[in-house]
């Protein structure tokens, strides 16, 4: 059994730690986001990072499965490829838990969400950012998991400083449909440095894969 957690050292870790320096598409896309929904972070905000957060590892999981049917007469490939579309589901499950729990957070709290600027503008959002993490796949591995790991360092880094600012979150116990699914957390501000959390591993694991074989 693995030790706990402890998310207030990993917190501070993140907030200790610089920024990576983002790339021209992550800077063009962090820019969009700031300039449609403001500076500002809210769950709102963290709803349409969430809706575009999934879209790289779905992309890959669609790269690898065409290259499946191309390999047959190799197994040792083909069961590459298969463990780096379970691994690309993981991630992208992982991230859909993060919507699930904060579009149930904002319907608690009764936030009205603007159908256009929640709901419409964050699938085209993702449709286009599916492409480019595709095209850049099929182009060069290492360019859209560079893509991924600038946007997933934001993401940890947004949540990390979230609950910084908001230390009433402290107080607030968490209680969840979906606790069984995604874990059990003491408050809101554990919960919120959990995600974080997972965002710095999803970071990670696309770093780890930018010099690495493809697939693997």
């Amino acid at each position: 059994m693995s030790a706990p957690v402890d998310l207030k050292a990993e917190q501070r870790a993140t907030l200790s730690s610089p920024r990576r320096p983002y790339g021209l598409l992550a800077r063009l896309l962090f820019l969009g986001m700031d300039l449609v929904y403001g500076r500002k972070r809210t769950l709102k905000k963290f709803t349409v990072l969430e809706v575009i957060a999934r879209v790289p590892y779905q992309a890959w999981e669609h790269v690898a499965y065409i290259a499946m049917t191309h390999t047959y007469a190799q197994p040792g490939f083909a069961r590459r490829v298969f463990e780096f579309v379970k691994e690309s589901r993981a991630q992208q499950d992982n991230e859909q838990w993060h919507l699930l729990i904060l579009e149930e957070l904002l319907h608690k709290d009764g936030v009205k969400e603007s159908f256009f600027l929640y709901r419409l503008a964050p699938q085209i959002a993702a449709f286009a950012y599916y492409h480019v993490s595709w095209l850049l796949y099929a182009i060069n591995p290492s360019h859209s998991y560079a893509l991924n790991a600038d946007f997933e360092d934001h993401a940890e880094h947004e949540y990390m400083e979230f609950v910084r600012d908001h230390p009433e979150l402290e107080s607030r116990p968490f209680k969840s449909e979906f606790e069984k699914d995604y874990g059990r957390f003491a408050s809101l501000a554990d919960l919120f440095r959990n995600i974080g959390l997972d965002e710095r591993h999803h970071k990670l694991e696309s770093l780890a894969r930018i010099d690495a074989p493809r697939f693997s």
